[in-house]
């Protein structure tokens, strides 16, 4: 028996590393359990987000009979945070507090923002959905609360993942950064994946009350994990508040200006933006078309947003295998902005055939385009970094992808709702005719990003040419 032991401890020693997705990323310094607690924040992400993009606006949709634009408004209300990112991250870069910490009170910070926003959504659902008198609390009254809801939700989300992701990156080694925050990412799906086969189990018998009992159970899920997290993470250092005279840190435009003007940082910031918006325009629409335009029920279209995140989790570990060997990350995020495009004609070919296998085969398809997209893009942002702006380059990722993914909510349920109006003839129901233009202009959307991202590719052949 201890032969048998030793041969599976020497098969998975050898082929460990290989196989399993960042399992390479480990240290004596830095252990793969440090490294997988802090993750713990990005799974907190996980679940808000699937609450949010995922259960809610269904919900809220179809059962609440809430109009999509008014939800997608709602949905991208966390964007006016989003150009803050930048400087949050700056900040976490020069902070100096009385503890000799520059990343933990941010994360603490946006975890009990994240929490407020969590605490009071329930009660504004209750009002939407006209569970409490309406002499006492008037429909608008539901409609500003979950408005000021989700932006509070959406402002934690912001700050905690990017300092968290700065965290991390402080943490590992300089050789290793690129592939922390693939784990912190893939730590992100996996618990939308979770979260998402979890609310999908509960919810099946919906209603409001069960609805609501999710919602709580996230908020205080949220600051267990954060707390965990972060507990030990990050080396306290008062001596250097004890400096006679500390050098001055740079100004945020200071730190700006040294940012953008990296090889081509303005033209990436602009394909992550037109990328991500193509990849995200869909986002609140996704299980709306299920249940409207393919019967499904509400345990089923949230099983939806497990299966995109499923996608994305295959594209960055299939991402991560190939960048750490030296693969050109913009390569990558091209190949996923390729793979979206039949993706999304799946997804409108199942309307008019009335296929639902159909219709979730493209939305993993196009979860792996995404995953392919966003690690590439995230791994050249990272490589292209000025020195001690991990935080600044994190943020301005981050802010231009939020933002995006913020339009696309909001003109993607605008848009439905004003071409649903319409009367248009069509190979799919009168009712998949707003859903169906969405999808036609996201693909539309990927062929823009491929062609704005050529001249960075040929950049880099050019440089690599000169090099040999």
């Amino acid at each position: 028996m201890k032969s048998f032991d030793r041969k599976i401890m020497s098969i998975w020693m050898r082929w460990g590393t290989r196989v399993l997705p960042f399992a390479d990323v480990a240290s004596d310094d830095l252990p793969l359990s440090k490294l997988l607690r802090l993750s713990l924040i990005q799974v907190s992400v996980g679940i808000s987000l699937t609450l949010l993009v995922g259960t809610l606006n269904r919900v809220m949709i179809v059962e609440l009979a809430v109009p999509s634009t008014l939800v997608g408004v709602m949905l991208a209300l966390p964007l006016l945070f989003a150009p803050f990112r930048a400087l949050i991250g700056h900040r976490s870069d020069t902070h100096r507090s009385a503890l000799g910490w520059r990343r933990v009170p941010f994360i603490y910070r946006g975890t009990m923002v994240q929490f407020g926003g969590l605490a009071v959504m329930p009660f504004a659902l209750l009002v939407l959905a006209g569970a409490l008198n309406a002499t006492l609390a008037p429909p608008w009254v539901g409609q500003i609360s979950a408005a000021v809801a989700i932006l509070l939700v959406g402002a934690g989300i912001h700050i905690t993942q990017t300092v968290g992701l700065a965290l991390a990156t402080d943490l590992a080694p300089e050789n290793q950064q690129a592939n922390v925050v693939g784990l912190m990412y893939v730590s992100l799906l996996v618990g939308s994946i979770v979260s998402a086969l979890a609310f999908g189990a509960f919810l099946s018998d919906f209603s409001p009350g069960r609805l609501i009992q999710v919602i709580q159970a996230s908020a205080v899920i949220t600051v267990v994990l954060n707390f965990v997290a972060t507990w030990k993470q990050e080396a306290r250092r008062p001596a250097r508040l004890l400096a006679s005279s500390p050098p001055p840190e740079p100004t945020f435009r200071e730190s700006w200006d040294a940012f953008i003007v990296q090889n081509q940082a303005l033209r990436r910031l602009c394909v992550i933006g037109a990328g991500t918006l193509a990849f995200t325009m869909a986002d609140i629409l996704l299980e709306p078309y299920g249940g409207e335009v393919l019967g499904l029920g509400v345990g089923a279209t949230t099983k939806l947003t497990a299966t995109f995140a499923g996608g994305s989790l295959v594209g960055f570990t299939l991402a991560s295998q190939i960048l750490s060997r030296g693969g050109d990350p913009f390569r990558m995020a091209g190949s996923g902005a390729l793979i979206g495009l039949p993706a999304l004609a799946m997804i409108i070919a199942s309307a008019s055939m009335q296929a639902p296998q159909m219709f979730s085969v493209g939305v993993l398809i196009m979860g792996l385009g995404a995953g392919l997209f966003g690690h590439g893009t995230l791994t050249a942002t990272m490589q292209n970094a000025p020195a001690n702006q991990i935080g600044m380059a994190l943020g301005a990722w981050g802010a231009v992808q939020a933002t995006a993914a913020g339009l696309g909510a909001a003109s993607g349920g605008a848009l439905r709702d004003i071409v649903g109006t319409l009367s248009l003839d069509g190979p799919w129901p009168e009712v998949a005719n707003g859903y169906v233009t969405v999808y036609a202009l996201e693909i539309l959307l990927l062929l823009v990003t491929l062609a704005a991202m050529a001249p960075l590719l040929r950049r880099r052949d050019l440089s690599a040419t000169l090099l040999q």
